[in-house]
């Protein structure tokens, strides 16, 4: 049978295309910031991850320009190999002192540090316990590992503990959660799963992509934000959101860090990340550490919408993060509601099935320390008419 047969089948996206309401590649006209320019139309955006508002900031533009300059587009190989600049270490060193760390290394991604930490860390006789909402990262580093994957319900600390009891004592374990989770918004329960990691030989790891520049009093992320700093042993993170540019990285222990940066082939055998997007990342890491009152800037603004929101009847799933998730129930329904709110110069993302169980789908909104109340206002308005359109309660 030719492979390509199944794409002959009607999907879903085509649906969504004949009804007129698909939600997806939208293209940008402008740089990403509280209002973009998208498709020629002033649209409010809360359906991105530039929580800390840095992705427009002259000085992270100044250093990515002056990089590019330096050193030109691209590294042209590994980390390595040749691909491995000074201003990588800087990073390094730097992301490592702001997490109180001994070490950190980066990735080209954050999708790839996943996949690049778990591969190396977890061998053939480790166990990797994964709480079933982590990101879609978490689960292809662990199929990429000979490790087994033994997931554990969402945030169920018996059920946690149920699975590293059933795991043999020779075996090494690693517990693998995202600090903040990306669709609900939810903090991981990180105090008791610290209590079983010790209680049973494991060791944790926390995925904090959604946590830095979001959680704690300077902005460390989900084990600042528990005073567990000390007691995490890995911490992924990526450049992508907070700190407005691309790549990942990885803070633990010196031993850790030299282990997975010679047995690690998603991180051994692709090329380094760009000097600009270095350069962009650095700058935002150090306006972070000088202005850590936009970590408050973006929970006053996030509390005022998720606020606002309640009042005015809208159904949320409670959080204390900048993620707002608003339930349609149905998929069409959110695909519908993007639409119409796009209209209203307002742009969300839609969260369906698989990604939610069967009748949960959601709109996923998001905030930026940045935003303002007018902005907010407007949108929250927007968002309650939508919903009164399509009778969703």
């Amino acid at each position: 049978m030719d492979i390509f047969k199944k794409m002959d089948a009607k999907q879903r996206y085509d649906e969504a295309i004949e009804a007129g309401c698909y939600p997806y590649f939208h293209q940008l006209n402008s740089g990403q910031d509280t209002v973009v320019q998208m498709e020629g139309r002033e649209t409010i955006m809360i359906g991105s991850n530039n929580y800390l508002g840095l992705t427009s900031h002259p000085e992270v533009i100044k250093a990515g320009v002056e990089a590019l300059e330096k050193y030109g587009s691209g590294c042209s190989g590994s980390r390595f190999l040749n691909g491995t600049l000074d201003k990588h270490v800087e990073l390094e060193n730097a992301l490592a002192k702001f997490l109180n760390k001994e070490a950190c290394v980066t990735f080209s991604t954050g999708f790839q540090s996943n996949l690049g930490i778990i591969s190396a860390v977890a061998g053939i006789n480790d166990y990797i316990l994964c709480d079933k909402e982590n990101h879609a990262s978490i689960y292809d580093g662990c199929r990429l590992s000979y490790g087994k994957m033994v997931r554990y319900n969402h945030s169920d600390m018996a059920d946690l503990e149920r699975k590293l009891k059933e795991v043999p004592a020779e075996k090494g374990i690693l517990i693998v959660t995202d600090g903040v989770f990306s669709m609900s918004g939810e903090i991981c329960k990180l105090p008791e799963i610290v209590e079983l990691a010790k209680k049973y030989g494991a060791r944790v790891m926390v995925d904090d992509a959604h946590g830095l520049g979001v959680l704690g009093k300077c902005g460390r992320g989900t084990a600042e934000h528990f005073g567990l700093e000390d007691e995490v042993d890995i911490i992924m993170g990526t450049f992508s959101k907070s700190l407005a540019s691309l790549g990942g990285y990885m803070a633990s222990s010196k031993r850790v860090i030299e282990y997975v940066k010679h047995t690690s082939r998603p991180y051994i055998f692709s090329a380094s990340i760009t000097p600009a997007s270095v350069a962009c990342a650095l700058a935002s890491l150090k306006i972070l550490e000088r202005e850590p009152e936009r970590v408050q800037n973006l929970r006053d603004i996030s509390n005022y919408m998720r606020d606002g929101l309640k009042k005015l009847g809208v159904n949320i799933i409670e959080s204390t993060t900048p993620i707002i998730p608003i339930y349609t129930y149905d998929d069409e329904k959110a695909f519908m509601a993007c639409k119409l709110l796009l209209d209203r110069g307002v742009y969300v993302n839609p969260v369906i099935t698989p990604a939610t169980p069967p009748g949960m789908a959601l709109l996923r909104t998001s905030y930026t320390a940045t935003h303002t109340k007018e902005q907010m206002d407007k949108a929250m308005t927007a968002i309650k008419e939508v919903l009164d359109i399509l009778e969703i309660k």
